[in-house]
C-alpha cells in the first residue's frame, strides 16, 4: 500500500512537471512542442479517471486541458480546441464547490463564448451563460464577449469592430478577426439592399475597410453579384435583356405576402 501510495506521489509530480512545461511552451508559443506535452498529459488522465480522481488531481487534469485550449488558439485549431472544451467540462463540474475561479479558467471561459458568439450558436452561448458564477461573468475575460453579444443583437456594429483594439488577451484576437467577418457581411448584406449603387469610398467606410482595394478583394471573393465600375459600386444588377413586363410581380407579391403571414404566425 505505501508503494502504491509513493506510486501515485511520483505520478503526480510527473504531471505538475509536465504541466509547467506545457505552460512554458505555450508562453513561447512552441506549438508543436506542446502538442506532445498535452499528449502525455492526456495519456496520464486516462489513468486518472480510471482510478485515481482526487481533487488535486482533478485540478491538475483541469489545468493541462486548459493550456490545451490556450495552444489551440495558438495554433488556429477550432476541432481541438472544442475538443479540449468539451473533455474540461466534466473536471470543471467536479471542481465547482471548490474555492473563487482562477484566472485560467475565466480567460477559457470567456474564449468559449467567443467561439460561440462567432458561430452564432446564440443558444449555446446562453446556456453557458446561465452556468456561470457572478465572479465569472464579471471578469474582463467574460465581460467581454457577453458585451460583444449585446451589442451585435442591438446592431452597434461600430462599438462590436472598435472592440478589436480592446481585447482582455492576445488570445482574443483569433476570435475577433472572424467576429469582423461576420459582422462585416451583416452590414454587406444592409447596403446592398437599402443602396441601387455607391461610391466605392463611401461603401468602405460603411463596410469598416482601412482602404478601397481592400473592399475590391472582399467583392471579387465574396460578392459576386456586385459589380465594380470605375469608383462605383453596383448592388443586385437587373438581369440581361430582361422586360419589366417579364418579371412575375403577381407572383412575387403573392410569395411575399405568404411569407409574411408565415413570419407572423410564428412571432
Amino acid at each position: 500500500r505505501n508503494e502504491d501510495k509513493s506510486s501515485i506521489a511520483r505520478v503526480k509530480m510527473d504531471a505538475q512537471s509536465l504541466i509547467k512545461d506545457l505552460s512554458n511552451r505555450v508562453q513561447t508559443n512552441d506549438i508543436d512542442g506542446g502538442k506532445a506535452v498535452l499528449t502525455q498529459l492526456k495519456i496520464w488522465m486516462l489513468d486518472l479517471s480510471a482510478g485515481d480522481a482526487t481533487p488535486e488531481s482533478v485540478s491538475l487534469a483541469a489545468a493541462a486541458l486548459e493550456l490545451g485550449v490556450l495552444l489551440s488558439v495558438a495554433d488556429g485549431d477550432l476541432d481541438a480546441f472544442a475538443r479540449n472544451i468539451s473533455q474540461l467540462k466534466p473536471y470543471y463540474s467536479a471542481l465547482r464547490s471548490s474555492a473563487p475561479p482562477a484566472e485560467r479558467k475565466c480567460h477559457v471561459l470567456g474564449l468559449n463564448l467567443m467561439n460561440l458568439l462567432v458561430d452564432n450558436r446564440l443558444s449555446e452561448f446562453h446556456a453557458e451563460l446561465e452556468l456561470l458564477t457572478e465572479e465569472e461573468a464579471g471578469t474582463p475575460y467574460v465581460s467581454f464577449p457577453i458585451t460583444l453579444e449585446r451589442q451585435l443583437m442591438v446592431g452597434s456594429y461600430d462599438e462590436v469592430l472598435d472592440a478589436g483594439s480592446n481585447v482582455p488577451d492576445p488570445s482574443y484576437g483569433f476570435f475577433m478577426d472572424n467576429l469582423v467577418e461576420t459582422v462585416r457581411d451583416s452590414i454587406a448584406d444592409c447596403v446592398e439592399v437599402s443602396y441601387k449603387s455607391l461610391r466605392l469610398t463611401e461603401a468602405a467606410k460603411m463596410m469598416k475597410f482601412d482602404a478601397v482595394d481592400e473592399l475590391r478583394e472582399y467583392v471579387a471573393e465574396s460578392r459576386a453579384d456586385w459589380i465594380v465600375e470605375g469608383d462605383e459600386l453596383t448592388f443586385q444588377p437587373p438581369p440581361m435583356g430582361r422586360k419589366a413586363v417579364d418579371i412575375p410581380s403577381k407572383s412575387l407579391i403573392s410569395q411575399s405576402l405568404t411569407y409574411a403571414l408565415e413570419l407572423e404566425r410564428i412571432v
